[in-house]
C-alpha cells in the first residue's frame, strides 16, 4: 500500500508522462498484462488510457489490472489510469 505522500509524489511525476497503452472493448488480456509488466519494469510508472468503447469503467480496469500484475493503482482520473510498480532490477523512483 502506498501512503498519501507517496501517492502524491507519484501523481506529480505522472503529470508529465503520456499514456503508452490503450484498453478498448477487448479489455485486459494476458498479452496486455505481460506488456504492462515489461513497461513497469523499465519505467516503474505508467499511464494507461481507457477508450470510450471499453465495456468496463476506468476504475474497474485499473483495479483489475493492478491486482492481476501485483502493482499499485496510483490514480484514476477521467479515462486515464496511473500504475506504479517498483522495478526489481533497476529502481529509479525513490519513495
Amino acid at each position: 500500500m502506498l501512503t498519501s505522500k507517496e501517492r502524491s509524489h507519484l501523481k506529480a511525476l505522472a503529470n508529465n508522462i503520456t499514456a503508452i497503452f490503450q484498453i478498448g472493448k477487448e479489455g485486459i488480456g494476458p498479452n496486455l498484462e505481460k506488456q504492462v509488466l515489461e513497461a513497469l519494469e523499465a519505467r516503474e510508472l505508467i499511464k494507461v488510457n481507457v477508450l470510450n468503447n471499453s465495456l468496463l469503467e476506468p476504475k474497474e480496469v485499473g483495479e483489475e489490472l493492478a491486482n492481476n500484475i501485483e502493482a499499485e493503482l496510483v490514480q484514476v482520473i477521467g479515462n486515464k489510469i496511473i500504475i506504479y510498480k517498483k522495478s526489481k532490477e533497476n529502481p529509479k523512483i525513490q519513495l
